[in-house]
């Protein structure tokens, strides 16, 4: 493929190294400044794009190295935010739960400055693959706390917040295709969680209609990204939760699935489908003529290596609902949503990706 997304993807979040997470405990400390704190992120971002590009893949990210979580970077740069806990919990197999932070509006939010056009601006110089830019979709800065996440003093309701919220990623947008951006990818969880009958059923009980929601966070994210400029390819993540292992839903995609693949304005999405939690692949059959799905069938979350036979297997069944040519592989998630990252190696990192890449060679003679 000469255009993303490739046959061969990753959704954005790299492992990061030790020397890395160091700095963040150290810069957090005040033991470094600013300015070795960058020079340590710099560092690591250029030997993370050159592995990506050594293992074969076409589109490399920075890792989300500068980042402390994928959607933490926003508070500062975007004002009106403070962080309270989350109204849900991450959990496992095990019953074992995680609770976790969230955005709060307090006031107006503004864009500042730029949040990510700093990473993109530096990515571009180390990569010659093609750089992916990947950023938390804006329903996000909503769900994660939907009763009590808007203080009435700075919107009287979400569909208030998420216009002025969509001016910023407008401007974000616009500013980084000014520096040569071309691919940038959403990561949006509240859709997906949507797909969860327990939290459709929770949020009907505190008097939400899930569909509804659906709707809103539809137009969100099309307000946000739908003024893109003409080659800027756009994907969509959608995921169930990605923290130390654990996970915030499951479901099929079918209660999405029409509005979601036909109404949202972008170029692909990427599906988790790693587990039997993300039901099975007949929603594809959904999926209008003009877009892409990438596969994640690959678990950023254990350490077991899947079978290139048993992958293509499923990217065939996956076929029976959608045109082969219109399909892709990656993991399902990141590799590490926060500093801390997933419970795996670098190792097993670089195996799953090496994976990805000689799948998408096997089924598609390219990655």
């Amino acid at each position: 493929m000469s255009q993303p997304p490739f046959r061969a993807e990753h959704v954005g979040s790299l492992l990061r190294p030790k020397a890395l997470t160091t700095a963040f405990r150290r810069h957090g400390a005040g033991e470094i400044d600013d300015a070795e704190f960058a020079a340590i992120q710099d560092a690591a971002i250029r030997e993370v794009v050159a592995e990506q590009e050594s293992l074969g893949l076409q589109v490399v990210t920075d890792g989300e190295f500068r980042r402390g979580s994928y959607w933490g970077h926003l508070i500062g740069p975007v004002t009106g935010f403070e962080v309270r806990p989350a109204e849900f919990t991450f959990h496992d197999d095990h019953g074992h739960e995680q609770s976790f932070i969230a955005a709060q509006v307090v006031d107006k939010v503004r864009r500042a400055r730029g949040f990510s056009t700093d990473e993109f601006a530096y990515l571009r110089t180390v990569a010659k693959a093609t750089p992916k830019l990947t950023m938390p979709s804006p329903p996000t800065f909503h769900f994660y706390r939907p009763r009590n996440g808007i203080d009435p003093s700075a919107y009287p309701g979400p569909r208030e917040f998420l216009a002025d919220f969509a001016e910023v990623f407008q401007e974000e947008i616009a500013e980084l295709a000014e520096l040569g951006a071309t691919y940038i990818q959403m990561d949006e969880v509240p859709l997906a969680m949507l797909c969860d009958p327990a939290i459709r059923q929770r949020m009907a009980d505190a008097g939400s209609d899930p569909d509804d929601l659906m709707a809103m966070y539809i137009e969100a994210i099309n307000d946000a990204v739908g003024q893109r400029p003409a080659g800027m390819t756009c994907g969509l993540h959608l995921c169930r939760g990605n923290f130390k292992g654990k996970w915030l839903s499951e479901g099929g995609y079918e209660p999405v699935a029409e509005r979601m693949f036909n109404d949202l304005a972008v170029d692909a999405f990427f599906l988790e489908y790693d587990t039997a939690r993300a039901g099975d692949f007949s929603p594809l059959r959904l999926v209008p003529a003009d877009k892409r799905v990438v596969l994640g069938l690959v678990s950023s979350k254990v350490a077991e290596l899947e079978s290139a036979d048993d992958l293509a297997g499923r990217i065939d069944q996956a076929a029976q609902y959608i045109d082969l040519d219109r399909l892709s592989l990656s993991p399902q998630c990141g590799f590490a949503s926060a500093v801390s990252g997933n419970p795996i190696t670098d190792e097993v990192q670089r195996a799953k990706l090496t994976l990805v890449v000689d799948t998408a060679r096997q089924v598609w003679g390219e990655a």
